[in-house]
């Protein structure tokens, strides 16, 4: 279950995107907004972070202008790991690499088409674990304060 949510720039995308989800049998959850009406994006990056963050949903896309706002939101919240990509590559390595859990696209930068390409392959790509899940740990513990500046060697 993918948890979605945009601001009014976004909602047309956001749109789309519920409708090729429901074509490939993707069930979602829409936390808003419903018009294109102005709104604030802060509002809708955050019931999507939060609803992540707490374990209700897995993963989550979010929508606005460029993408950059909403994700700014989105990493706030603990535990999230959101990304802003523009083409199929970084959604692929952000979810191998860096188990990305909530994907931002940004409506005035792709197009539905290639925002469906990203999203079907940010969606199928597996978390590789291994050198990357220690990484993952040490950002982890980055967050919460339990650690100091990683050391290098």
């Amino acid at each position: 279950m993918i948890v979605l949510g945009s601001d009014h720039v976004g909602y047309p995308l956001k749109e789309q995107m519920k409708q090729h989800l429901q074509d490939k049998g993707i069930p979602y959850v829409d936390l808003g907004c419903d018009t294109a009406d102005r709104v604030d994006y802060p509002v809708y990056a955050a019931r999507v972070a939060r609803a992540v963050s707490q374990g209700e949903y897995a993963r989550g896309m979010l929508f606005c202008g460029t993408g950059i706002g909403v994700s700014i939101c989105a990493n706030r919240f603990q535990g999230i790991r959101c990304v802003v990509c523009s083409e199929p590559y970084s959604a692929k390595l952000s979810r191998c690499h860096n188990d990305s859990n909530i994907l931002a696209l940004g409506a005035r930068v792709v197009g539905s088409e290639l925002a469906f390409m990203i999203a079907d392959v940010w969606l199928s790509t597996p978390f590789e674990g291994g050198r990357h899940a220690a990484r993952l740990e040490m950002m982890d513990l980055l967050e919460r304060g339990k650690r100091d500046e990683p050391n290098q060697r």
